[in-house]
């Protein structure tokens, strides 16, 4: 299986596009298709397109053929198919991550914008949560489309600027959108990072993480616990953190979990007690792990253990 995201890292290296790609590869755009999707291809189509590229086949071969969640979350996406896995993925983990800060959208009208771009508000709602929820199913776009790449800086500040991107709070002078924050902040009354210890501390975090020669499910958890500790944004570090465990989940072939709004006391609970309890941030997402394999039960979607 190609890795689509390292085959668009070689044509952009060498200036070409994926038409250039087609016609000098000799491809058809059925194959164009299945390599877009994350299907396989034959050996025979991955030596054609390395030989055109110049490049050894392995610099663009994805070492794990078996990742069917992210396969399908793709398909899904790309096809617009309604009811699948893609859609309830989007408005659970949506409604549950907004509602967790404080949102005051119903997972009803939550799907309501998702599926129809529309909503009966029935009382008044912040502008901000409606556009919040807008945001973060573009940022489970960008999660989906970039699930591959290495956990880096940019990828979680654009994260952040595709949350808090034009609400209200983007128009305050000190409140860096898509940057680390400029006053002080606290979670859970705790002192998080200072101002000058941001960039530094998550380097350092990111170092470590991405040095790992394999990752599971312990590590993406623990690497929340740190991120969240850290606090990087003046606010939206929660949403952040819990996109970043979505994209390591796939990313790494992890059946991926989601914080349900009704055991956010459980999972605060787990952030203050870690590290020296982690038992009870790591059964929380554990717990959120059971409700992503029901999800996949119900949709008949298999899934290794």
């Amino acid at each position: 299986m190609i890795n689509y995201e390292k085959l668009l890292g070689k044509l952009h290296d060498r200036g070409l596009s994926k038409t250039d790609l087609v016609t000098g590869a000799g491809l058809s755009s059925a194959t164009a298709a299945k390599i877009a999707k994350g299907e396989k291809v034959s050996k025979k189509t991955l030596q054609k397109i390395s030989d055109y590229l110049e490049c050894d086949p392995e610099t663009l071969y994805s070492p794990d053929q078996n990742n069917k969640i992210l396969t399908i979350l793709r398909e899904e996406k790309e096809s617009k198919i309604s009811g699948g896995l893609y859609h309830e993925l989007q408005i659970r983990m949506t409604y549950n991550s907004n509602h967790i800060e404080g949102s005051r959208l119903s997972e009803e009208q939550t799907r309501s914008i998702f599926e129809t771009n529309t909503i009966d508000a029935g009382e008044d709602i912040p502008v901000d949560d409606i556009l919040e929820t807008i945001h973060h199913f573009r940022a489970i776009d960008y999660v989906i489309d970039n699930a591959e790449k290495e956990l880096s800086e940019d990828i979680i500040k654009h994260l952040h600027y595709i949350l808090e991107h034009d609400t209200g709070k983007s128009n305050l002078s000190w409140f860096a959108v898509g940057d680390y924050k400029k006053r002080a902040n606290t979670v859970g009354g705790s002192e998080t990072a200072k101002l000058g210890e941001v960039h530094g501390r998550l380097k350092a975090l990111l170092t470590g993480y991405n040095r790992k020669e394999s990752v599971n499910i312990d590590d993406i958890i623990a690497f929340h616990a740190e991120f969240e500790f850290i606090h990087p944004f003046q606010d939206g570090n929660g949403r952040v953190g819990r996109l970043i465990m979505l994209k390591e989940c796939l990313r790494h072939n992890i059946i991926s979990f989601f914080i349900e709004d009704s055991k956010k006391s459980y999972y605060y609970r787990g952030l203050s007690k870690w590290p020296d309890e982690k038992g009870w941030l790591t059964d929380t997402c554990l717990d959120g792990q059971d409700t992503f394999k029901r999800l996949l039960d119900s949709l008949d979607i298999p899934y290794n253990e």
